[in-house]
């Protein structure tokens, strides 16, 4: 029992490291479990105090118990069962890859990272380069909305950033679920948005077996009355308009609803804007650009590259920020009222009436969304200066811009400018675009540079088409 035994120091290091894997696990495991559940519960009662908040059961679900519900859903089983028939392969490997897919899909959604360190990292990361701003709220957009409603934000997508704006701005009404595309599938990007509730998507897939699991998750969800946030056109606006809405996730949203079921579905527009977006060289300089195939890496290197560098800018105070981003909420569609109206019931329609109905109804919520378009100073000054037939002075252009203003405002639109601070604020647009080279001194005034008159087009289409939209609105009859 004393006598010693010689043991390779290499055998020694691995008896040692499972010796303390093995204390780990046993004693300071289940007190890390413990104290991480009680702040997750802590939070989740704190939000619930403040913000008059209650989270779905849903999202409160344990990520394996909903990885299983999707994998062994009888829609998804009767998909696996025809797919192993077409295809003529077992139906065990079919599961397995059901399977994947749904650990690739399913959030794990953490209640205290989304309301504390998530919260906290997207306001500083927006007013570290934003002034950012809540243009208007509708009134029923604004409200509460009842317990048996799933909630919808319907949004225009313009940049990247969209995604940080809206779930800061509607923070503390809801904790929403996006879907994020293959730039979010790059570790630690996949974890972190994992946490925050995001669902990983492969964009355009043409995979049965896929197609049904995500639309089985989104229905899921939606059922659950889980908050949903969809992007509108499905991809990057690439000349600055809003563009038709891609159908495929609103008709997963709406293919079950029975207007006279449980649950109702609110869509709630929204539209965003930016005095100046950050993916805007690479949109116009190549509008069929995408990140569709580049991979993660790169969406992940570009952007790390692009924040480090104007993170130093910053430090050496050579960075004014990027000036305002603003998003507006519009007015709501009930999906119960609204189908009511046309006598509708989305889970009785075929194929194609379905096609029709989700088509109609987003053609409605994208005018809604182009409604209430934040006018913004940059936009603005670059639908003067590109509405010219010359250069025009500073003064020419404030003048032109304030009666743009008037005029939009008659008409209905959402100004975003500082009451009171117009002038100021136009005066400050003038000035970044010329720091930032868009715009040059000519013949006594300012005029776009011929090389970036495609970018001064591209920030003033959000405008010109809200104008356009409104003045149409405005002649059609009631």
């Amino acid at each position: 029992m004393t006598s010693t035994i010689e043991l390779p120091v290499w055998l020694f290091a691995v008896i040692a490291a499972l010796a303390v894997l093995a204390v780990v696990d046993d004693v300071f495991m289940p007190g890390l479990r413990w104290y991480l559940r009680r702040r997750v519960n802590r939070a989740i009662a704190e939000v619930n105090a403040r913000f008059g908040l209650e989270l779905p059961t849903f999202q409160l679900t344990t990520r394996r118990v909903l990885i299983d519900r999707l994998v062994f859903d009888p829609e998804v089983m009767k998909t696996v069962g025809a797919v192993a028939a077409e295809r003529g392969e077992e139906r065990e490997s079919l599961m397995a890859e059901v399977s994947s897919i749904a650990r690739e899909m399913v959030p794990a959604f953490n209640a205290y990272f989304y309301f504390k360190p998530g919260f906290h990292c997207a306001r500083r990361l927006l007013r570290g380069f934003y002034r950012v701003r809540l243009g208007f709220a509708h009134e029923r957009a604004a409200a509460r909305a009842p317990p048996d409603t799933a909630v919808v934000f319907f949004i225009n997508h313009r940049s990247n950033v969209d995604y940080l704006l809206v779930t800061y701005l509607a923070a503390r009404s809801v904790a929403l679920s996006y879907g994020a595309g293959e730039w979010a599938r790059v570790w630690p990007i996949r974890s972190l948005l994992r946490l925050a509730g995001v669902y990983i998507l492969r964009r355009d897939s043409g995979d049965p077996l896929y197609r049904k699991v995500l639309e089985r998750y989104v229905q899921m969800a939606t059922e659950a009355c889980v908050p949903h946030a969809i992007f509108a056109e499905g991809r990057l606006s690439r000349d600055g308009m809003i563009r038709q809405p891609r159908l495929g996730m609103l008709g997963y949203i709406t293919k079950n609803f029975d207007p006279a079921g449980a649950y109702d579905i609110e869509f709630i527009p929204v539209a965003t804007n930016f005095d100046r977006v950050m993916e805007e060289r690479t949109l116009v300089a190549d509008p069929e650009a995408d990140f569709k195939g580049r991979g993660g890496r790169f969406v992940f290197g570009s952007t790390a590259r692009f924040l480090a560098r104007m993170a130093w800018r910053k430090l050496q105070g050579r960075f004014a920020g990027f000036g305002v981003a603003c998003a507006n909420f519009g007015e709501p569609v009930s999906l119960r009222e609204w189908a009511g109206e046309r006598g509708l019931n989305f889970s009785e329609l075929d194929r194609k009436s379905l096609f029709a109905a989700v088509e109609e109804l987003g053609g409605e919520l994208t005018r809604r969304i182009v409604d209430v378009v934040p006018v913004l100073a940059v936009p603005l000054v670059s639908t003067v200066l590109i509405e010219a037939d010359g250069p025009l002075g500073a003064e020419a252009i404030k003048r032109r811009a304030l009666e743009w203003l008037d005029e939009a405002r008659a008409l209905g639109a959402h100004i975003a400018l500082r009451e009171g601070g117009e002038a100021a604020d136009i005066e400050r647009a003038v000035l970044a675009l010329r720091k930032r080279r868009l715009i040059a001194e000519r013949e006594g005034g300012f005029a776009p540079e011929e090389r970036q008159r495609p970018l001064l087009a591209y920030y003033a289409a959000s405008i010109q088409q809200l104008r356009t939209h409104l003045e149409q609105k405005q002649a059609r009859p009631e």
